[in-house]
């Protein structure tokens, strides 16, 4: 079964026009069935985590800014005014993630711990990512799955590089 995996940025109105029809995507997303991977909003400080962060501690990792807490706002409300029918919300167990995913207000997200930063796991990569895999894929809907993880996690996947707060269809 072949995948393609097309990407747009919805949340930043500064962000460049994608070569694809962003009409032609957001009706994609209204049919169900599908899975919007969602990188986290923006989160200073670079890639990765400072030395000895925690899962468990919020404030010993990376946490989104004031601009990504709106951007994920923004998000979220992009896609209700698209009515996009959300079936359910996952996300990394990060922080910047968890809050994404709960300013997006789509539902309450529930942590899945395939989509945890996989360069910072003590998971394999590969079973993180095989994990990962095997969830998009078994996906059927109804309605749309939205996923909110890393950059790294979604490149490993798609092969894109999504700018914070884009989405990957």
């Amino acid at each position: 079964m072949r995948v393609l995996f097309i990407a747009f940025a919805l949340a930043l109105p500064a962000a460049p026009a994608s070569a694809v029809d962003a009409g032609a995507l957001w009706d994609s997303l209204r049919q169900g069935g599908r899975v919007a991977l969602i990188r986290h909003a923006e989160a200073p400080g670079g890639a990765g985590d400072p030395a000895g962060f925690r899962l468990d501690d919020c404030a010993t990792q990376r946490n989104l800014s004031e601009r990504g807490r709106r951007a994920a706002a923004e998000l979220g409300a992009r896609i209700r005014t698209q009515r996009v029918p959300v079936a359910r919300v996952l996300t990394s167990q990060w922080c910047r993630c968890r809050e994404t995913a709960r300013l997006m207000d789509l539902g309450e997200p529930v942590e899945a711990p395939t989509f945890n930063n996989a360069f910072a796991q003590r998971t394999p990569r590969e079973d993180l990512e095989r994990g990962a895999r095997d969830l998009i894929a078994g996906w059927r809907g109804p309605g749309t799955l939205i996923v909110v993880t890393h950059g790294a996690n979604i490149l490993e996947l798609t092969a894109i590089h999504p700018a914070q707060a884009a989405i990957v269809v």
